[in-house]
């Protein structure tokens, strides 16, 4: 990571990390600096590696526009043992960030004041980079300046914009031209909001409690948002919303809106395989001539060998064939469909180097609610950041397709050309569920009246957020129970396959019958391990028919009671709640945030098994 005024190192991120905690528009919290990532008119796009993955390349065009030409991984820089690049130049390599917020407080005498008041310079570590601070110089509580600490203190609004905390206008309480210092004292030793004071120093007003800035209260005595995006440096004309403050790091100020694609197999000849897996370099040529330099180029360094035995008409032939089909336009909602067609046909004849399925038997004792069972022993999942939200999550929404425009923020001031992209390797289990057992469930009179219910609880809850129920979709009852079940298998499973919860993901494939694209009812429970080539079956072996029977029934019957019970199963949304989910809490269905793909909404575990409130609605009965 860089520091985008200097052009000095100042931390390390996981590329993972750029998709979900610390991407475009997000602040980096270093040791000793709290840096905002910038949008991507400042990222060098020469450094990143392009990944090949047409059907989210085709979803990113059809959210961004047609412009977009590329998924481009995060800048790395190489090894320093390694590289021919000088110090210097390997310094420049990474994702530039900027100083936020700009208001630093000095821990020796409280002076509170932005950067542009020159009372900070910076200190740069080129051997330590975690070292890299700004310092007070002419601190007069010390002699040696000392490293001051970014005001813990923002403001935000739920259309995207992010500032500085007001501190002039809130201490004199309105716009005044008083030119004197701030001081931020803090009274205790908890740390509160009502234990820190914020004076100045240059006029007679008093001194004010920062809890004035939170609450309802706190709404009064904020201005109106300015309607700033620090990471593009821009303003927008205008924002109707008000200002309201959040702390430094708080987990609402930041949520990626992200799409991702499973790399699965659409040519049914092998060449045709050859040229889908190869597509980043066999896409340049636009002739048969430039094919040939380029095949002739790659071989000779010991690479597309496996095409020495084709003819170069018939690569070029699947090449246009490829070329072709880029044309259609996936919407977002539409990646899972042809996911779900691979998988619940489930040919090992297809199978490819980064796809590889192996169909089982349904698992031992639920041959009655599952069609059958499929071992993922290898996949790729390749995932894009398009834009980012404040204080209002995406996983409140199915897809990017139902989020308000005014409530996602652009990670570039023009129409991107590129988007900054991760692929992730791993295995996983597919389970198809019996569509006619589920259809059954579905037209019990005690699951429609819950659905009911439950349409009328998501009703309320978009009513609430302003936002429009028609466009915000409600699942239905099929996905809640999906949805329900793979979290309680997923938290079985992290007890047994070695990986952490987090580092478990669900896809679920849920559709009625009627859809036009037909019925879908499965789920896939995956583990995806960024950087490195695979996984070691953990998690596959989990799958064997005996195996996954054994940790189903095992899983069911940690949902029959939980120890938040009876308030766990008596939880219903009521109107005007932030939840959407009934009999569920973080001692049995919740899941960390990477691994559920709504928010932990739409979750409830008397759809699986009897609880202590509810009988009726079990589908393992």
């Amino acid at each position: 990571m860089n520091q985008s005024n200097y052009s000095y190192k100042v931390g390390e991120l996981r590329p993972s990390q750029i998709l979900f905690s610390f991407g475009i528009g997000a602040i980096a919290d270093l040791p000793n600096l709290s840096v905002m990532i910038m949008g991507l008119e400042d990222w060098d796009k020469n450094r990143g590696i392009e990944l090949a993955e047409e059907r989210l390349l085709a979803a990113v065009r059809g959210e961004l526009g047609q412009q977009v030409k590329q998924l481009k991984a995060p800048p790395i820089p190489p090894d320093e043992q390694s590289s021919t690049l000088s110090l210097s130049e390997l310094s420049r390599i990474g994702i530039p960030v900027a100083p936020f917020p700009s208001w630093m407080v000095c821990p020796k005498c409280r002076l509170l004041a932005p950067l542009q008041s020159e009372f900070f310079a910076l200190k740069p570590n080129p051997y330590r980079p975690d070292k890299t601070c700004y310092v007070h110089k002419n601190c007069h509580r010390t002699i040696k300046p000392p490293p001051v600490i970014p005001a813990r203190f923002l403001v935000a609004c739920e259309h995207g914009h992010l500032d500085d905390f007001p501190w002039m206008y809130f201490v004199h309480r309105g716009n005044i031209e008083c030119k004197g210092s701030l001081r931020l004292e803090e009274l205790g030793v908890s740390g509160s909001a009502t234990d820190i004071v914020v004076k100045c120093n240059g006029c007679d007003t008093p001194p004010r409690r920062l809890s004035d800035a939170f609450g309802e209260s706190g709404k009064k005595n904020m201005p109106r948002c300015r309607g700033r995006h620090p990471h593009l440096r821009s303003f927008d004309d205008s924002c109707d919303q008000q200002m309201k403050s959040i702390l430094l790091g708080a987990s609402n100020s930041w949520f990626g809106i992200t799409l991702s694609a499973l790399s699965i197999p659409t040519a049914s000849s092998q060449l045709g395989q050859l040229v889908e897996q190869y597509w980043t370099a066999l896409s340049k040529a636009t002739s048969p001539e430039i094919l040939n330099g380029i095949l002739t180029a790659m071989q000779a360094m010991g690479q597309l060998q496996e095409f020495a035995q084709y003819p170069l008409d018939e690569i070029w032939v699947q090449i246009e064939q490829r070329q072709t089909g880029q044309e259609d336009i996936i919407r977002a909602g539409d990646l899972k469909t042809p996911e779900w067609e691979i998988f619940s046909q489930a040919d090992p004849t297809k199978n490819t180097k980064e796809f590889q399925l192996d169909p089982v038997a349904p698992p031992k004792g639920y041959e009655h609610w599952f069609n059958q069972a499929v071992l993922v022993k290898r996949l790729r999942e390749v995932r894009a950041l398009i834009g980012f939200t404040r204080i209002q999550s995406p996983g409140d929404f199915a897809d990017a397709e139902e989020i308000p425009d005014d409530y996602q923020v652009c990670i570039s001031r023009h129409a991107p050309e590129w988007v900054p992209t991760t692929e992730v390797k791993g295995e996983g289990i597919f389970l198809e569920f019996q569509e006619s057992v589920l259809k059954a469930w579905e037209e019990r009179p005690p699951v429609k009246k819950h659905e009911q219910r439950s349409r009328e609880a998501h009703k309320n809850w978009c009513n609430v957020r302003s936002l429009d129920p028609d466009k915000v979709r409600f699942p239905g009852i099929r996905y809640m129970l999906l949805h329900s079940f793979s979290h309680a298998l997923m938290r079985q499973l992290a007890i047994e396959c070695g990986y952490n919860a987090a580092s478990l993901r669900e896809r679920i494939y849920s559709r009625p019958p009627e859809d036009e694209n037909g019925s879908q009812a499965g789920l896939l429970i995956y583990t995806a391990a960024p950087d490195s080539e695979g996984t070691l079956g953990g998690l596959v072996n989990l799958g064997q028919p005996a195996i996954l029977g054994h940790h189903i029934a095992q899983a069911l019957e940690q949902m029959r009671l939980c120890s938040s019970d009876p308030l766990c199963a008596e939880h219903a949304p009521l109107s005007g709640t932030a939840s959407l989910h009934w009999a569920a809490c973080h001692a049995c269905l919740f899941s960390p945030e990477t691994s559920c793909e709504r928010g932990n909404k739409y979750l409830d575990r008397a759809l699986l098994i009897p609880t202590v409130q509810l009988t009726d609605l079990a589908f393992f009965q």
